[in-house]
């Protein structure tokens, strides 16, 4: 048994270093999973390579505790869940990166698109599309919201928890506000492309991800 088990382990590890260099996936690298800890349960989500104003801004938020302690202040169902609502507007910290008017330029990318699941950035309407500097929101229509494709950057996406979404997404609310505040702690880590692929499944071909 112990040996079949030592074959087995083998073989996967073998498999995933197949997808990895079949699909151009570096396995040196790391890629930023987001965990989202709500009492409804544990949502995870990726965050791409490709959108790295947005990957790195939320990084950053997250690392500094900012989301910890905030809700998802939105919800429609069989649409979306949108949080990130926080006060900035006293806070110098937050003018980096050249941020115009608290918001991130928009990096809307044709091959990610508003799917189940997509972690996508919010913004009120103008002309270039630029994103709110904090607020994010998640897909939680299962056929995808295609309408809002090219004119909200999506950058992330849900790899695990999507009973959670549906959950969050179902609750009692008034004028799309939860009745129940849905608190959210919010932490990211680094994770080995190898692990990922281990742990998640080949997400990389699945969700379309650029592997950079």
């Amino acid at each position: 048994m112990h040996k079949l088990k030592s074959l087995l382990g083998v073989t996967f590890l073998l498999l995933s270093l197949v997808v990895v260099s079949s699909f151009g996936i570096n396995s040196s690298k790391t890629d930023y999973i987001v965990t989202i800890s709500t009492s409804f349960g544990e949502m995870k989500l990726i965050l791409f390579d490709d959108t790295p104003i947005h990957k790195n801004n939320f990084v950053k938020l997250a690392e500094e505790g900012k989301y910890n302690g905030t809700t998802f202040h939105r919800v429609i169902n069989n649409f979306m869940i949108q949080g990130g609502n926080l006060d900035h507007s006293n806070d110098p910290s937050w003018d980096t990166t050249s941020f115009i008017n608290k918001t991130l330029p928009n990096e809307i990318r044709s091959n990610h698109k508003h799917i189940f699941g997509a972690l996508a950035a919010a913004r009120t309407e103008n002309p270039e599309k630029r994103s709110d500097i904090s607020q994010f929101y998640i897909v939680q229509n299962h056929n995808g919201t295609p309408f809002l494709d090219n004119n909200y950057t999506v950058f992330g996406q849900l790899i695990i928890g999507y009973d959670v979404l549906d959950k969050i997404a179902q609750q009692q609310v008034v004028s799309s506000v939860p009745v129940k505040d849905c608190v959210m702690q919010v932490k990211v880590e680094k994770v080995k492309r190898t692990d990922i692929l281990k742990f998640y499944g080949d997400i990389y071909t699945k969700y379309n991800v650029k592997s950079l």
